[in-house]
């Protein structure tokens, strides 16, 4: 195997050089069909166990590989699935535009009452609430488990809807006449509990989004909504332009 070169008479850190290498190798698609493992590394290149763990840290805070100590690093996937956060957009829209085959497992859709979720959208604790909670799946593997709250004086008519493959907005749209105009979203890494692991079919190395959103109509809250994403097949993207200066 040939050794790699790095630069040891530079300012540089050998683990910053290891890191932009890896990069670049990574970028190029030479670790399709798998990533090195530690002590390949640490051969390939000659350097320390320790400067190869300082490489792939970084890597790992940047998305770019899962490594964990005593397994095997892989290139992080890919995400099937974007969200733009430019714009009021729905799960179900961003699983189409990823040309996946979208379908929801109805877990609950009744009408009760939670003063929590009542505060978030200024009713009483006793107002009654649609509640609606899916498993969201996409390519036919789980996604997302996605749990809504609406006034049931509003959303009762989607109480007898099928969401199996339905967006609940096109629902809510042609049963009230309600679209939603402005949203709030509130997104964190999470560690899913085991019970949600399992419900998403995700291992212990797999973290997850929690997206809560608050939706209004016309100034009116209407939704309140938590979703939890797994995090290898979804992504946020945003579009910013550079500010003006002076």
């Amino acid at each position: 195997m040939t050794t790699r070169a790095l630069d040891r008479s530079g300012a540089v850190p050998l683990w910053r050089q290891l890191q932009d290498d890896l990069v670049a190798r990574l970028r190029s698609g030479e670790f399709a069909a798998g990533f090195p493992g530690e002590l390949a590394l640490v051969e390939d290149y000659r350097v320390s166990r320790h400067t190869v763990r300082q490489a792939l840290q970084r890597l790992r805070a940047d998305g770019l590989v899962v490594a964990e100590r005593g397994r095997q690093p892989r290139v992080s996937p890919a995400a099937d699935v974007e969200h733009p956060l430019d714009t009021l957009h729905s799960l179900f829209a961003s699983v189409e535009a990823a040309g996946l085959e979208q379908r929801s497992v109805v877990r609950v859709l009744d009408v009760r009452a939670d003063g929590v979720v009542a505060d978030q959208l200024d009713l009483e604790g006793s107002t009654p609430l649609v509640h609606l909670e899916r498993l969201r799946l996409a390519g036919g593997g789980p996604l997302a488990i996605d749990r809504v709250w609406l006034p049931a004086d509003l959303a009762a008519p989607l109480l007898d809807a099928d969401f199996t493959r339905t967006s609940l907005y096109a629902v809510l749209a042609e049963r009230t006449g309600v679209r939603l105009d402005h949203s709030r979203e509130t997104i964190k890494a999470v560690v899913p509990t085991s019970a949600e692991r399992a419900l998403l079919g995700c291992g212990p190395d797999v973290a997850c989004l929690s997206i809560h959103r608050l939706g209004r109509a016309r100034g009116r809250a209407v939704e309140w909504r938590h979703t939890l994403v797994r995090g290898d097949r979804y992504a946020v993207i945003t579009e910013s332009k550079a500010a003006r200066l002076g």
